[in-house]
């Protein structure tokens, strides 16, 4: 009998299941969702006291650039959101991906525009 093997989808599921097991956002410190698709990156600042989104963001919000500069953008955009709602500390959840590439320029430039995590 042969093994299946584990398919990429899969090894990001059981990432992120781990990463949730440990990271829960409350009302003074959200959480900072991230999904990465082939295309686009999208951002949540999630409350998952009250089961809430409280700012979110997209790279479909920036027409032009590469993927790279798109990914830092989201990150400023998603840290002035988050100012506008008062907040200024996060937790990270990286949805089970990477933290290299989008996600790392991403996260940086977020930490650049004021947010802390």
């Amino acid at each position: 009998m042969m093994k299946r093997s584990v398919t990429k989808s899969e090894k990001r599921d059981r990432r992120h299941r781990r990463i949730r097991a440990r990271v829960v956002g409350t009302t003074e410190k959200p959480r900072l969702s991230v999904f990465r698709s082939n295309t686009t990156l999208y951002v949540q600042l999630i409350d998952d006291s009250q089961g809430r989104t409280l700012a979110q963001a997209s790279t479909k919000e920036i027409t032009k650039g590469k993927a790279s500069d798109k990914a830092k953008a989201i990150g400023e955009l998603i840290a002035k959101r988050a100012g506008e709602k008062g907040v200024t500390t996060v937790v990270f959840d990286r949805g089970g991906f990477i933290y290299a590439g989008r996600i790392e320029m991403l996260a940086d430039s977020a930490r650049a525009a004021g947010l802390k995590f």
